[in-house]
């Protein structure tokens, strides 16, 4: 079981938006299979990825809060990584070829900004974000343990898989990041009635993930949800609602199918949203991590945190 736990920031940690939406609908760049991560490998792709990042480094420079930079490596697993040519040996360089990129600009934003910031490897699904994958977590395990330790070995601060679809997937994450040694945070996604796409409640899945590894996460997540389809799933006053320490929102109230046959970005209302992620950050007792997923960009990310902080509902 992990002792690490998130540090308890004063003013809250900023993290990023939809990095994939981002770049496809407002830059014109073409992510085959949605990856991100093979921009790290040539100079253009690092100074797209720069300037995407430095705009969330203000963001948490104007709010004074912490500042969690996690890697565009959604992607960087073996199965997504086969079909863009990455075969175990890449992956694993990329993978701490990320790490290191990032601990740059983490660099850059203390001596230019002060304060605080962390490190994440980001870590995707198997699957497809949207699918609920098969329930052997030992199978996982041994899947995920690979990008794990690339970041483990790279010297991130701690690890986050996205967008999780299934416990069974969740439990084999926390088994690898167990066995390397790395902190880890689990984030789920839910559908518009607040549960998994598999139709675990969200309450349920929290108490299955620590029951099964010991509450080996170190902190739980939901994203690429709406705040209105995370709220049915919350029971703010339930013990495992505490366990949440961050959100990472769409902008968009689609259903994640509507989402995936989308050839128009929905931006959402972007003052709306950042109410109602406020709204919803305000009921639960742990939430400290606040960012953007699908749809969303530093904009809306500024937004939330524009005179806000997610510590005990706060208002700056």
């Amino acid at each position: 079981m992990t002792t690490w736990r998130l540090p308890d920031h004063p003013a809250g940690w900023v993290t990023d938006g939809g990095l994939e939406t981002d770049l496809v609908f407002h830059h014109g760049i073409d992510l085959p299979e949605f990856a991100a991560f093979p921009l790290l490998d040539d100079q253009e792709g690092r100074e797209v990825l720069t300037d995407y990042f430095r705009g969330f480094t203000e963001v948490a420079a104007d709010a004074g809060a912490g500042l969690l930079l996690e890697t565009p490596t959604w992607r960087a697993n073996a199965d997504w990584g086969a079909r863009l040519g990455y075969d175990d040996h890449a992956l694993r360089r990329v993978n701490h070829d990320a790490v290191s990129f990032l601990a740059a600009l983490a660099e850059e934003h203390v001596r230019e900004h002060g304060g605080e910031t962390l490190v994440g490897g980001t870590i995707g699904p198997r699957g497809d974000g949207y699918q609920a994958g098969d329930l052997d977590a030992d199978r996982y395990a041994d899947y995920h343990l690979a990008q794990v330790a690339a970041f483990a070995e790279a010297g991130a601060d701690l690890a986050t898989v996205l967008t999780l679809t299934t416990v069974a997937e969740a439990v084999g994450v926390v088994r690898a990041a167990q066995d390397v040694g790395l902190p880890l945070a689990v984030s789920f996604t839910v559908e518009t009635d607040g549960r998994l796409p598999d139709g675990t409640p969200l309450g349920e899945a929290v108490q299955q993930l620590d029951a099964a590894t010991g509450a080996g996460a170190a902190h739980l997540l939901v994203n690429c949800a709406h705040p209105d389809h995370v709220r049915p799933g919350i029971e703010a006053s339930a013990p495992w609602a505490a366990r949440i320490a961050g959100l990472r929102v769409n902008s968009s109230r689609q259903t994640h199918a509507e989402l995936d046959e989308a050839e128009v970005l929905d931006e959402g209302d972007l003052d709306d949203l950042a109410a109602r992620t406020r709204a919803l950050a305000d009921e639960l007792p742990s939430v400290r991590i606040v960012g953007g997923c699908c749809g969303t960009d530093v904009r809306h990310v500024a937004a939330m945190w524009d005179g806000w902080t997610p510590v005990g509902g706060r208002t700056k």
